[in-house]
């Protein structure tokens, strides 16, 4: 009970120091002049921008994150799937495998314009971009967490009559869960990253066209916040995915204690 209290204190009170230290510097900067007001905005500077658009960025906030959820669920869907197929037949693997690692080659920077010109300023291109970004680590993550199962408990399963869905939904998709889990803490921050690049190169809704405006403005304050904004959402997203972790693989952290005692 009292490590596990010690490392939920050291969990919360070494990240709030670090970001304790991080403000002071900034602070300290801005109060000294000796970085310009216009190139970095005091804390309070931004925190006042922030209250004063806090209803414009809430409403740009709920058009990013409808983006970013729709994109991560099919994002997470096309992963899943094509990570079963290329698992299930290996020729389909051979096929695929090579053109999903080329797909990362190109830069996102180059798809978005694009994107939006194929598919307008609307959603649409935001949410296909989003899943482009996602399906990737999500896919090779699944078809990695399916090939480390062990071959014995797969042997064991077949000689005790299993047919191949349950092997997968009994051996495999268990196994593949923390690998799953891994990826998806990366995919929620692109995602949200995506999202806002998307926005950012065309259309007229979302935290990047927040962000174009107040840059074009020279609104340096207002950008701050902004960018505040978007990794405090960012990372409240990775919080949430590794709280549904723990929900979905309970034997986990009772295999940590078990070993935390030893």
């Amino acid at each position: 009970m009292k490590e596990k209290l010690q490392s939920t204190i050291s969990k919360i009170v070494f990240p709030l120091i670090a970001l304790g230290l991080l403000l002071l510097v900034w602070y300290i900067l801005c109060d000294s002049g000796s970085v310009p007001k216009f190139m970095l905005p005091s804390p309070e500077a931004v925190w006042k921008a922030f209250w004063k658009d806090r209803e414009l960025l809430k409403n740009h906030a709920q058009v990013t994150l409808t983006e970013t959820f729709v994109g991560l669920f099919f994002g997470i869907l096309i992963g899943f799937l094509s990570a079963v197929v290329m698992d299930r037949f290996k020729p389909v693997k051979k096929l695929l495998y090579p053109l999903i690692i080329i797909s990362q080659t190109i830069p996102t920077v180059a798809i978005a314009p694009l994107l939006v010109l194929w598919l307008g300023i609307k959603m649409l291109p935001k949410i296909v971009l989003i899943i482009l970004i996602v399906f990737f680590p999500i896919s090779i993550s699944l078809l990695e967490g399916y090939g480390s199962v062990d071959a014995d408990t797969v042997n064991l399963m077949r000689s005790m009559g299993a047919n191949r869905l349950q092997i997968f939904v009994y051996v495999k998709m268990p196994g593949a869960l923390g690998h799953f889990f891994s990826s998806l803490k990366i995919s929620v921050s692109y995602a949200v990253v995506g999202a806002v690049l998307a926005e950012w190169l065309g259309g007229n809704k979302g935290l990047g066209c927040y962000m174009t405006r107040v840059r074009k403005a020279y609104s340096y304050d207002k950008m701050f916040a902004v960018i505040i904004l978007i990794s405090v959402i960012s990372l409240l997203l990775i919080w949430l995915t590794g709280f549904i972790q723990k929900l979905c693989m309970p034997w986990e952290r009772k295999n940590r204690l078990r070993s935390q005692k030893k």
